[in-house]
């Protein structure tokens, strides 16, 4: 069987990794002229650790991740509103929470498709598909068709031509807010511990992620009604004007991040969707069920999806459209749930009204946080390899 993968972000290096190991034969196409990695970390929580295990992947992002302990609430004032135990999370899941930087997430992920002899083509731009009957082919812009026995659409949240194959539509929804992300390293230890620390305001946030003791990953976000021309020359002040009275080390992590590492996003995500393929494509990772960040779940969602697709196909190689509904009644509960998940606490962090925000706070304080920790490792075992 051979499979072609439309996008070499993690969903479509991990799956092309995942299939290689089960012994099909993978080629990547990828529209930019190089490996991106938008955004600046991730959390690999216990059940993407799985899964990286699976794929001899995981030492190797232990050398260079973080093993976070704790996830801390604050208020906009610095009022501690609870905590979650990631340990127990994992020793739920029987594998560590860990923060990389995306760029090394994506690095290790390239090393291993190198190793293994994937190839990837860059500056193939998808144009559109070609159909054959049942077969479908991928033509791009460059004037390459290329046909495989199955197309697995990995082309993102904003602009999936997979998607809009599949669905008939592709338009990611605005969510009504900003993210600013950041990468901070210094020379002095600024971190205390290796807990992550979430502080909420009103109709924003600040979450803090570290890897070390010096060095981390953050986002900031606000609540904005209209999409508009970004400039990057004036991220670090919108930030600094945007979390002026908020506690002064959040102050001292933007001003000591370089100006070049921050960015911008305006966050879009999909409504799920009930159906993933329609004849010999398939969809995975963003395209499939693009979540907010406040799920913590995109990056993982990608990596169960790359193992779940390649045991799918490779039990059920005389039958694709047995494969892709074996593939997708494992993946579509779950994946819906945390996109669903992550938009009821995105309005929860970002509520304008400050009567909600005062009773949201209260309500965080009194949640036990062993509790929270539990739910959330039930939800994230559900059908895990």
């Amino acid at each position: 069987m051979n499979i072609l993968i439309i996008g070499a972000g993690i969903a479509g290096l991990s799956a092309a990794i995942s299939l290689k190991l089960q012994g099909f034969n993978v080629e990547i196409v990828e529209r930019s002229s190089s490996l991106t990695d938008i955004g600046a970390g991730i959390v690999s929580w216990p059940n993407a650790s799985n899964i990286l295990d699976k794929l001899g992947l995981l030492e190797e992002v232990l050398n260079v991740a973080g093993k976070v302990t704790s996830m801390k609430r604050f208020s906009s004032e610095g009022e501690a509103l609870g905590t979650i135990d990631i340990t127990t999370i994992n020793e739920m899941m029987s594998y560590p929470s860990l923060s990389i930087l995306r760029y090394d997430l994506m690095r290790i992920l390239n090393n291993k498709i190198n190793e293994i002899k994937i190839p990837i083509h860059f500056d193939h731009n998808l144009l559109s598909f070609v159909s054959n009957n049942n077969l479908v082919s991928a033509k791009f812009s460059n004037k390459k068709i290329i046909k495989a026995d199955v197309i697995i659409g990995a082309d993102g949240r904003m602009n999936s031509l997979s998607r809009e194959y599949v669905k008939g539509d592709n338009t990611p929804k605005y969510q009504g807010f900003i993210n600013w992300v950041g990468i901070i390293k210094s020379k002095n230890d600024i971190f205390s511990d290796l807990s992550v620390c979430d502080y909420w305001g009103i109709g924003k946030r600040f979450g803090i992620v570290p890897l070390s003791k010096n060095h981390g990953y953050w986002a900031g976000g606000i609540t904005a009604k209209n999409i508009e021309r970004k400039n990057p020359s004036l991220y670090k002040n919108e930030l600094l004007h945007a979390f002026k009275d908020w506690p002064s080390n959040i102050q001292d992590i933007i001003q000591n991040t370089k100006d070049s590492i921050i960015n911008k996003i305006y966050v879009h995500d999909h409504d799920p969707l009930s159906i993933w393929h329609k004849n010999n494509v398939i969809l995975i990772g963003d395209c499939a069920h693009a979540a907010l960040p406040t799920s913590g779940q995109g990056a993982c969602q990608a990596l169960e999806d790359a193992w779940h697709l390649a045991n799918c196909l490779k039990e059920n190689q005389n039958n694709l459209s047995q494969a892709f509904e074996s593939f997708t009644k494992i993946r579509i509960k779950k994946t819906s749930n945390i996109i669903m998940g992550g938009r009821a606490l995105a309005f929860s962090i970002f509520n304008e009204d400050k009567e909600f925000c005062l009773k949201r706070n209260i309500g965080a304080q009194n949640m036990k946080g062993h509790k929270q920790a539990s739910a959330m490792a039930n939800l994230w075992l559900e059908n895990l390899a």
